[in-house]
């Protein structure tokens, strides 16, 4: 029997695109006479939108922005398949940025007790949130890059303490970004202190905290981590960036930038970039998959950046390449992120409710 997937996707977020392209992708990777494929739309105004099984692969994006139907906006029976009296075996959910991959999407999974496919509420919020991740890295003993964070409030009651501070306290060049979203979106980089201010004002469009992350002269390294309990890692890609830096644009829109695969680094180096990656990913209680992104020096000094509990699943994703020259095909990953999360759901059923 077909196991029943519910795809999730699209959102109420700047990262809205990424996902529907992600969603694309998966379709192409899903194995159609294995799975049944039900497609559930969040338009970008938060409107729910479910459609009938899909056929085959989706064709383009337009064809996942589902049409208006029966559901009401937010209406849960959004994940319901055509035939209701059918439940669905597990959900992928499939939303980039706030709402959707910072726990609230894992959040109403989990009081609907259905299985989805990645990391659950903590580990999303987490994940998320770039100055939690950072104070929970720092508890873990992972060296970072220097770093200083506030809130809109604080820039626009003490601008001129904030920019002296940051200037005080890290060196030029920095980057700015909204706490709380991924894909390179807001992000800028700051020669001095003009730049720094139009990069927090670009930055506060997207959240109400930034954090302002010390430039570092390194190579940027990433590795795949898959597994709940007991995390295996891939090998290494090391991004190259013919930009400034990898932005929104590079990595989604016109490909400008070289992924080498797998990254050229000493095997003791690899060794200890894989137990960091582990030592983050327990540290946020992560299970299903995360992409950890570090930085490597021309001494080989390792400082993590961040983990991505989503990481993409675009032509252009560096996560599913990774794991494509571990010996490890995109849709095989996708089957084992499935059989993980099934894996996940099954173990937490195990839990005792009542009292004896």
């Amino acid at each position: 029997m077909k196991k029943r997937i519910g795809l999730l996707y699209g959102g109420k977020s700047a990262e809205h695109e990424v996902s529907l392209s992600t969603a694309q992708a998966v379709t192409k990777a899903l194995n159609f006479e294995k799975y049944e494929v039900y497609p559930v739309y969040i338009t970008q105004e938060g409107e729910w939108r479910k459609g009938a099984s899909l056929e085959g692969p989706a064709g383009s994006i337009e064809q996942l922005q589902l049409e208006q139907d029966s559901a009401a906006p937010n209406d849960i029976s959004g994940f319901l398949p055509a035939e209701p009296e059918k439940g669905l075996d597990v959900i992928i959910p499939l939303l980039h940025g706030p709402n959707g991959e910072d726990g609230t999407v894992q959040g109403m999974l989990e009081v609907m007790n259905l299985p989805y496919v990645g990391n659950g509420v903590l580990a999303s919020s987490a994940g998320m949130d770039k100055v939690v991740m950072k104070q929970l890295f720092e508890i873990a003993g992972l060296k970072q890059t220097p770093y200083v964070y506030f809130i809109r409030r604080e820039w626009k009651n003490g601008q001129a303490a904030l920019v002296k501070k940051i200037a005080a306290e890290l060196t030029w060049p920095v980057f700015v970004k909204p706490a709380n979203l991924g894909s390179s979106v807001g992000i800028n980089k700051a020669e001095n202190e003009e730049e720094l201010i139009a990069a927090v004002d670009e930055a506060l469009k997207f959240d109400r905290k930034i954090v302002v992350e010390q430039g570092v002269d390194a190579r940027e390294i990433e590795i795949g981590v898959l597994g709940n309990d007991a995390p295996v890692c891939s090998v290494a890609g090391e991004i190259k960036p013919l930009k400034a830096f990898y932005d929104y644009q590079a990595k989604y829109k016109d490909g400008n930038t070289a992924m080498i695969i797998p990254a050229e680094l000493p095997e003791e180096v690899y060794e200890q970039l894989t137990a960091s990656a582990k030592k983050a990913f327990k540290i946020l209680d992560c299970s299903g998959l995360v992409r950890a992104d570090f930085f490597v020096t021309a001494d080989n000094d390792i400082l993590i950046n961040e983990v991505n509990t989503l990481p993409g699943f675009t032509p252009f994703s560096m996560f599913p390449l990774l794991w494509e020259n571990t010996g490890l095909a995109y849709p095989d990953l996708i089957e084992k992120l499935i059989d993980l999360a099934i894996e996940r759901y099954e173990e937490k059923q195990l839990l005792q409710v009542k009292m004896d």
